[in-house]
């Protein structure tokens, strides 16, 4: 049986350093929210079965036209890896999704996801038993702090990989993997499943798949979004 591709965007965080005075995935950019914008990538990928949006009970904010691949599932947690884990739970438990079909998780906050990464991620990894995550390998030469706005020391890139989204993994194996007590040390899907002592892959990502993270990000998503 083949397995199905099920996209699932959390999107029930606050932004705090965004700063926009409300969640950045509902800034508007070039007339739609970025959770739109995200959502639609997906949608559109012809591989994609399923997208799970999963947001805070509290969510009052979140009105956009659907179309029948989308699900929306208020079970959003306190954090990222408690989203994560509660919105697999509600596949599994109303029979969406099965132990192998594969799950995606996406930031809500990349909306610029170039559909050939997507589709390497697929390739890559979609029939793996590890999964695989898309990243890029370090560029810039790395510094770690001493605490106090000076360099402590230089480290060593070679090897040194900048984790993105997608991050795929089987609904069984994902589901172990959050099956944890302490979710906080959690952060990303990847380092879960790494505790179990599983070295997912690495799929070679794209610089154009930017998370919104700070204020001045706004402007090149803005113009990214612009040249789709």
């Amino acid at each position: 049986m083949m397995r199905r591709n099920i996209a699932l965007i959390p999107a029930a965080g606050v932004g705090a350093r965004f700063g926009a005075g409300k969640p950045k995935q509902y800034v508007e950019i070039n007339g739609k929210t970025v959770l739109q914008h995200t959502i639609e990538i997906f949608e559109q990928h012809s591989r994609i079965d399923l997208i799970a949006v999963i947001l805070s009970p509290e969510d009052s904010v979140f009105q956009t036209a659907l179309s029948e691949k989308v699900r929306i599932f208020r079970v959003g947690g306190a954090s990222r890896a408690e989203t994560v884990r509660n919105g697999v739970s509600v596949l599994l438990e109303q029979g969406l999704a099965e132990a192998k079909d594969n799950i995606l998780v996406h930031d809500a906050a990349r909306c610029c996801l170039p559909a050939e990464a997507l589709t390497r991620l697929l390739d890559e990894a979609g029939e793996t038993d590890e999964g695989g995550i898309l990243a890029i390998p370090v560029a810039d030469t790395l510094k770690r702090s001493d605490g106090s706005h000076h360099i402590d020391e230089t480290v060593a890139r070679a090897g040194l990989w900048q984790a993105q989204t997608p991050q795929l993994f089987q609904t069984a194996l994902l589901h172990r993997a959050l099956s944890v007590d302490d979710l906080s040390e959690i952060t990303d899907e990847a380092s879960a499943v790494e505790k179990l002592g599983i070295r997912p892959r690495l799929v070679q990502g794209d610089t154009r798949n930017l998370k919104l993270t700070l204020p001045q990000d706004e402007y090149i998503v803005r113009l990214l979004l612009k040249a789709v």
